[in-house]
């Protein structure tokens, strides 16, 4: 190489150092002439045209950028770019004269360095708007934010799952946003690789450039959106820096309204870019630590990118060149809207009722910019606008949608997936499209199998909205407004191991409890067809059933011929942590099985689960079909919940974080006596909000502070007979560090209620 560079340049001396690259080798050169860098890349007939490109454009910005980009050194025979043969590779050659100055990652930068650096990025982007090069023009790379899609074929690279989705969800999220507006954006050469390590500054103060190997032809907003990317991606306050950034752009090259409103997704993009090229250059290379650099820096930032509302962003880089917030309805009006088509009955959430306009995994974002961390919403199972249901649901909605008096094997294969995560005896499947319906049939099912009309129900149930539904929720029923207790309708006390009649029990409180069901089923006028109950009693006040209660009960119901039915609809899909249903933790197979919500992360779905017996039986009645239930739209979905649930390892998640949640809480209550209690496993809890010294329930404290925690960004809600216990159910891709955020939110509420 030593020899090479004599030869070529015409050097009596040489000293070579080599230096950390991506995908080619470079050396520092020390000759008797000054420093240099050699430039080396393993031969390609498009790579050659490339690197002469890029020369080319690097020489015509001499005029104007002198000493502030490299400057290419001729060979002696004149030409700038050069293939060579070195130890059997023929490599193509180039070199470039050393640019003096301090890397910026190198060095403390101030927010002037970044107003500098984007006023620096328009004056070379006004330049290179002058240069054409078609070679550089018809690259097509994974560099390239508008090329974004190409970066999907490295995804499986990234070792966790929860990484991946997070990758796809801003994949998503640009296909969405991004890619409808690309052919309209103002497209430019720009220099598309503005990071720290590319970024010297001179003794002078003057920034310089030095790689120009990621030349793109794209929009002018991908500079921007690469240079404000690197500019925050090691800063705590993300958007704050990357602004500076931005002001200084736009004093040379004012952005437009459009430009502004894809930031956000351009820079989620970049960041995509970076995590998944570091994913496969480690697996491709994994000693190739530089290919890598960037990359701890750039996952933070893009899961902390999740937590700043898309709206948010625009608002404050508009804010930042001088244009005003978008307008936004007050919630007044929002409200006369609604009530203009709706009934008030139709109720909201809150004392300030939200605004929401998007969501993503465990974040809910308001009109106004807001960002809500969703401790409470269940529905979404394993988070809101999860990329691969999204994807599940366009593609087969795509593909095919219809009834399942047509054959297809979705329907068979959801069936046998979903089945397989029961007891064996457990082996049927009827779906319909929501918990309600699920606990309609199932009772229907329930009196045909029997033939019997009587339903022991739970204390403070709820099993949904249908008539038969709310006939057989007490939570309905008894309500002063409901209807009424139904004559075929037993309710029986809820086992309460904090409140209830056997409280004070020190053991057996379960088989108390269960032992009175059995006296009360049997003085009913009623035989009775079936018991239905919640594992937990979610509006009860997220009250477990008491230890061996279901264990006594569910042989009784059926010695008197009666069937067991478990309300998994909450608390199913691996929520309560330890186990995949909640009737696991009671060591007990239920007969029959009610699902919803959760099986389709909110696409409307419920099943029935019930015996190869109970099935049998029910064929010889009158035919069942349910229009949307089983559809091939709602299978793909529901197989997808399933997927996401294993590839992210949730209900283990909802396990770990559910413990460390619960005892975050229990904490709390050895220092505050209006915590009464604290229920309920995995990421199904409750907290039980008393008057100090007492069991009595304080229901304006549970509404302060559900209301306070609202004003803070966080959801949770109330529960209860007097809707005094919080209750949180996220979505199971909630962290320790949001657990942690809502409990010290709320003993912050706490602290200021004891002054």
């Amino acid at each position: 190489m030593h020899d090479l560079l004599k030869g070529s340049f015409g050097f009596h001396s040489v000293e070579l150092k080599r230096l950390n690259g991506y995908d080619n080798v470079n050396y520092l050169a020390e000759t008797d002439r000054g420093k240099y860098i050699f430039k080396t890349y393993p031969f390609t007939s498009e790579t050659f045209d490339l690197v002469q490109a890029e020369t080319e454009i690097l020489l015509a910005l001499q005029k104007n950028f002198k000493g502030r980009v490299p400057c290419p050194e001729p060979f002696e025979d004149g030409k700038y770019v050069k293939l060579e043969e070195w130890e059997g590779q023929k490599l193509i050659c180039r070199l470039l004269i050393f640019l003096e100055g301090e890397f910026m990652g190198n060095r403390k930068t101030s927010k002037v360095d970044f107003q500098d650096l984007g006023t620096f990025l328009a004056r070379l982007d006004l330049e290179l708007s002058k240069a054409k090069s078609y070679v550089i023009q018809s690259r097509k790379w994974e560099w390239d934010i508008q090329y974004l899609e190409l970066i999907e074929n490295y995804i499986e690279d990234i070792p966790a799952g929860r990484d991946r989705n997070t990758v796809r969800y801003f994949i998503q999220q640009f296909d969405e946003n991004v890619r409808p507006q690309l052919s309209s954006l103002r497209k430019s050469l720009i220099y598309n690789d503005a990071n720290e390590w590319n970024i010297l500054i001179n003794k002078d103060q003057h920034i310089s450039l030095i790689d120009f190997g990621d030349l793109a032809y794209s929009p002018l907003i991908n500079e921007l959106a690469v240079a404000m990317t690197y500019a925050a991606y090691d800063k705590e306050d993300y958007l704050d820096w990357s602004l500076e950034v931005l002001k200084g752009y736009h004093e040379k090259i004012p952005l437009t309204e459009q430009e502004l409103g894809l930031l956000y997704y351009l820079i989620a993009a970049r960041l995509c870019i970076s995590v998944c090229n570091s994913a496969h250059a480690r697996r491709v290379d994994p000693e190739n630590a530089y290919a890598s650099i960037s990359e701890e820096n750039a996952w933070k930032m893009l899961y902390a990118w999740l937590k700043i509302n898309p709206k948010a962003a625009e608002n404050a880089f508009r804010l930042a060149v001088g244009l005003n917030p978008w307008p936004v309805k007050t919630l007044d009006e929002s409200l006369s809207y609604r009530h203009q088509f709706l009934s008030k009955i139709l109720s909201v959430s809150y004392s300030k009722p939200i605004q929401m306009e998007n969501a993503a995994f465990q974040y809910m974002y308001d009109a106004q910019g807001n960002t809500f961390l969703d401790a409470y919403n269940n529905i979404p199972h394993v988070g809101h606008s999860h990329p691969k249901l999204v994807e599940a649901g366009q593609r087969q909605m795509a593909k095919l949608n219809t009834n399942t008096r047509y054959l297809y094997d979705l329907l068979p294969q959801y069936a046998e997936k979903l089945l397989s995560k029961f007891p064996a005896p457990l082996n049927r499947v009827f779906f319909v499209n929501s918990g309600s319906a699920a606990s309609d049939l199932a009772i229907r099912m329930a009196k045909w199998h029997t033939k019997r009309e009587g339903i022991m129900v739970m204390e403070h149930g709820y099993h949904g909205n249908t008539q038969i539904s709310i006939d057989i929720s007490d939570y309905k029923f008894s309500n002063p407004k409901g209807q009424g207790q139904k004559d075929y309708v037993l309710k029986v006390p809820i086992p309460d191991a904090y409140r209830g009649k056997y409280s004070h029990e020190l053991e057996n409180k379960g088989k108390k409890y269960a032992a009175e069901a059995v006296k009360l089923m049997g003085k009913f006028n009623h035989p009775v067809a079936a018991f239905i109950a919640e594992p937990i009693v979610g509006c009860g006040g997220q009250v477990p059933l008491a230890a061996g209660y279901l264990q006594e009960l569910y042989p009784e119901v059926r010695a008197y011929g009666g069937l067991c039915i478990s309300d998994e609809v909450q608390t199913g899909f691996g929520r309560v942590g330890d186990h995949f249903w909640g009737f696991e933790q009671h060591g007990v197979v239920p007969d029959m099985v009610i699902l919803g919500k959760p099986m389709g992360n909110g696409h409307p779905m419920g099943a029935v689960v019930c015996t190869r017996e109970i099935a049998e039986s029910f064929e010889k009645g009158v035919e069942f079909f349910s229009s949307f239930g089983g559809n091939p739209v709602s299978c793909a979905i529901g197989l997808a919940v399933l997927d996401v649930m294993e590839e992210e390892g949730l209900q283990e998640n909802a396990m770990v974080v559910g413990d460390y949640y619960k005892s975050l809480f229990e904490q709390l209550q050895q220092h505050y006596a209006n915590i009464g209690d604290v229920r309920g496993s995995g990421l199904f809890l409750g907290v039980d909000l008393v008057k100090p010294g007492t069991k009595e329930e304080d229901e304006q404290l549970a509404k302060l502070i559900k209301n306070q925690l609202r004003e803070n960004f966080i959801l949770i809600s109330t529960d209860g007979p007097k809707d005094s216990v919080l209750k949180t159910k996220p979505p199971l891709i909630f962290t320790k560090e949001n657990a942690l955020q809502v409990v010290e939110e709320m003993e912050r509420i706490l602290i200021k209620l004891k002054r």
